[in-house]
C-alpha cells in the first residue's frame, strides 16, 4: 500500500480548506496517471505526492514502447504499465496527460469501467456533455453522473482565476489577452531546443523558428480566421468555464524562450466602475489568487518567481485611461502545475471531498 503525507499545509482559504478535508478523508483510493513519463504526467505525480492526496494503490500508465519503464512515486519505483492494464485494474481516478487521441480512444474506456477521468487534452474541453472545470471558479457544477471531467487550457486557467472575483463584482464584458508562454508548455523537445540554441549545439526542433533569443507568435496550428487553436481555445473555454456566452474575447498568444511559467498581459472591461483598492482587496483573499501588486518598490509577478508553485500571481493593477470601466492587469502561474497538473489534482480533491470517487462515490 502507498499512501503520501502533505509536504506543506495550504494557507486555510475557502478551496484550500476543501483541500484540507480531502486530504484527510482517506479512503482507499486507487489512482491512475496516464501519461506517466512526459513532462506533465511527472508533474502530476509530484503534485499529487506534494498534496498529500490518499492514494493507496498507484498505476503509472504510458504507451506501449513505455511499458516497464520505472517511475518514482512517493519513494517507491513502480513500472509503467499498459492502457489495457489500466482499464481491468478499475482506478477510482485516472488523470490523463497523453494526448487529444489517447483521451478519446481510452477516456470512455475508463468511465465504462466506473473510473472518472480527470482529462488534460483538448480532447473533451468544449463537449456540451462534459464538464470543463477550474476548482476555483466552477467546482460546483461537478455532479455525481460526470465519469469524464476536462481541464482547461494553461492559459484560460490562470486568467479566469484571477477574472473570477472581479466578474462576480463589476460583471466583464470584454477581455483583451496577449500571452508569454513557456516554452515547457510545448513540452520536452521544446525545452531540448531552446537548451540546445543555449548551447549552441545542433538537435531536434520542435518550433519552426529559433526560439532562444526570439519569441513566435504562433502556439498551434492557424485556423480559418487568422487565430490559432491556443487563441480560440481561449476564447471559447473562457465563456464555457465562466458560465457566461456573453464575455467577448479576443487573444494573442506568444511562445517565449522562458521555463518558469506562463505570463499574461490582460486588458479586462467591465459593465460596472470599480476602485483600484477595491480590485487588490478581492484579489487579496480570492482562492488561488496570490496579489503581488507594489510598483513602488518594482514587485510583481515574474514567471521565476511562479515557478513550482501552484497561486496565480497577479499585479500591475492600473486603469486603462483610454476608456471607462476597463483594467490593465498581469498574471502569471506555472503552466505545469496550476496550468494542468495542479489544477487536475485539484478537481479530484474536490470529488474525493464531496464523495464523487473512490468507495462512496457512484459507478458508472
Amino acid at each position: 500500500m502507498t499512501e503520501c503525507t502533505p509536504k506543506e499545509m495550504y494557507r486555510a482559504k475557502k478551496w484550500q480548506k476543501i483541500e484540507i478535508l480531502a486530504a484527510h478523508n482517506r479512503k482507499n483510493m486507487k489512482v491512475a496517471v496516464v501519461g506517466a513519463t512526459g513532462l506533465v504526467g511527472k508533474k502530476m505525480m509530484q503534485v499529487l505526492e506534494e498534496r498529500g492526496f490518499p492514494v493507496t494503490e498507484f498505476y503509472p500508465v504510458a504507451s506501449e514502447r513505455s511499458i516497464g519503464v520505472p517511475v518514482t512515486f512517493c519513494g517507491k519505483e513502480y513500472k509503467v504499465i499498459g492502457m489495457d492494464q489500466a482499464v481491468a485494474l478499475k482506478p477510482d481516478v485516472a488523470i490523463f496527460s497523453a494526448g487529444g487521441a489517447t483521451s478519446k480512444e481510452w477516456a470512455p474506456k475508463f468511465a465504462a469501467n466506473g473510473t472518472v477521468v480527470i482529462d488534460n487534452s483538448s480532447a473533451w474541453r468544449m463537449d456540451p456533455a462534459i464538464k470543463l472545470v477550474v476548482p476555483e471558479v466552477n467546482a460546483e457544477v461537478i455532479s455525481t453522473t460526470d465519469k469524464i471531467i476536462a481541464n482547461p487550457n494553461c492559459s484560460t486557467i490562470q486568467m479566469v482565476v484571477a477574472l473570477k472575483p472581479l466578474h462576480d463584482k463589476y460583471r466583464i464584458k470584454r477581455v483583451v489577452v496577449s500571452t508569454y508562454q513557456s516554452v515547457t508548455g510545448t513540452g520536452k523537445k521544446a525545452v531540448d531546443q531552446l537548451m540546445n540554441e543555449r548551447n549552441g549545439i545542433e538537435g531536434e526542433k520542435a518550433y519552426p523558428y529559433t526560439i532562444d533569443l526570439n519569441l513566435l507568435p504562433h502556439i498551434d496550428v492557424f485556423t480559418d480566421n487568422g487565430y490559432t487553436k491556443e487563441e480560440m481555445k481561449m476564447v471559447n473555454e473562457t465563456k464555457k468555464i465562466m458560465g457566461d456566452d456573453a464575455i467577448r474575447v479576443t487573444a494573442t498568444t506568444v511562445r517565449v524562450p522562458v521555463m518558469g511559467g506562463h505570463s499574461e498581459s490582460v486588458n479586462v472591461e467591465f459593465e460596472h466602475d470599480f476602485s483600484l483598492d477595491e480590485v487588490r482587496a478581492l484579489l487579496s483573499v480570492a482562492p488561488g489568487v496570490s496579489l503581488v501588486d507594489d510598483v513602488a518598490n518594482l514587485k510583481y509577478p515574474m514567471p521565476k518567481d511562479a515557478h513550482d508553485k501552484d497561486e496565480v500571481f497577479v499585479g500591475r493593477l492600473r486603469r486603462d485611461e483610454t476608456q471607462p470601466n476597463t483594467l490593465n492587469m498581469w498574471i502569471v502561474a506555472d503552466n505545469l502545475r496550476k496550468g494542468a497538473a495542479t489544477n487536475a489534482v485539484q478537481i479530484a480533491e474536490y470529488m474525493k471531498a464531496k464523495n464523487l470517487i473512490g468507495s462512496a462515490g457512484v459507478p458508472a
